[in-house]
């Protein structure tokens, strides 16, 4: 593991900021060499959690890359995509990708809390997950299905069960990756992406019927919309091998979203590398450095070079 640093970037005027009319500063948070990161989550304080593709550690760090260690050794098998921290409970919530299961685990001590069994362990891809107040849902990028796992009373842990989708969330483009961020405005709505189509779809979570969210103002990028994060009505889009940031404002009823800004590659010096998922923290946004173009660790790919470096993006909101 290298040392911890940051890297500050000058950023050209060309761009504007997400939503404020400035260019965005830039830092770099290093993570650890041959990681593999894909998920991440804005924990308590300044706190961030990053899961590891590979063998599904959780490193911990905050937004000045201090003091950060891996903070989960996960048992072997795991793996960490999609993640959500849970406030009220302590918790952090991780979808385990191929693995075709979902785990819980407690913030203050690192202890393994459950191991939830969701899909099909080679043919599932739990990608995604978004907490509401009495439920986990999960995204399977292989299958057009839900997980739901209910949250009870004092953090009770329920027994998961599936949610059959309909309309264009159903949608499974054969080779792709189709249902993959989700995101939730209230208890009763769910928003997600779709990568393979470069859609956004509305889901009710209790039927799983869906609609299109029109976009306009411009469009998503086909077979690159990954991970989202919604704050307030502004949904945040990245898009993996587009290099791309992009801010959507929502319609009221979630029939259309219009694309406010665009943050990509060239107006960040270079500084995205396949980003995939992002969190908000104390008025900042950290977006996760996958590195997809030199390779992805089994079962998803082959390998990737030993001695990779792999790093967080830190903007200002």
């Amino acid at each position: 593991m290298r040392k911890v640093t940051r890297l500050l970037v000058a950023v050209p005027a060309m761009v504007m900021m997400l939503g404020m009319g400035a260019p965005p500063s830039v830092r770099s948070i290093p993570l650890p060499n041959d990681f593999s990161p894909e998920g991440i989550a804005a924990g308590a304080g300044s706190t961030l959690y990053v899961g590891s593709l590979v063998d599904g550690d959780i490193y911990r760090t905050d937004l000045r890359g201090r003091h950060g260690k891996v903070f989960v050794d996960a048992p072997a098998g795991r793996t960490a995509l999609g993640m959500k921290y849970d406030n009220a409970h302590h918790r952090l919530w991780v979808a385990g990708g191929p693995t075709g299961h979902a785990y819980v685990y407690d913030t203050r001590t690192g202890r393994s809390i459950a191991d939830l069994s969701l899909g099909t362990a080679g043919a599932s891809l739990i990608n995604d997950v978004v907490i509401t107040r009495h439920a986990a849902y999960f995204t399977d990028s292989f299958n057009p299905v839900l997980y739901k796992v209910p949250i009870g009373y004092h953090g009770w842990i329920g027994r998961p069960h599936k949610i059959t989708l309909s309309g264009p969330a159903a949608t499974i483009v054969a080779g792709g990756f189709n249902l993959n961020g989700i995101a939730a405005p209230d208890d009763h709505t769910l928003i997600a992406d779709h990568s393979a189509l470069g859609t956004l779809v509305a889901i009710n979570p209790r039927t799983g019927s869906s609609h299109s969210i029109q976009v306009t103002g411009g469009t998503l990028t086909p077979g690159s919309p990954d991970g989202i994060l919604l704050h307030g009505r502004s949904l945040y889009v990245v898009e993996n091998f587009a290099e791309r940031l992009v801010t959507l404002k929502l319609g009221h009823e979630l029939r259309t979203a219009r694309i406010t800004s665009v943050v990509t590659d060239a107006d960040v010096h270079g500084a995205f590398q396949i980003p995939t998922a992002v969190a908000e923290q104390n008025g900042r946004l950290a977006v996760v450095n996958a590195r997809f173009d030199v390779g992805l660790p089994p079962p998803l790919g082959t390998g990737v070079p030993p001695g990779t470096e792999y790093n967080l993006v830190v903007l200002k909101r």
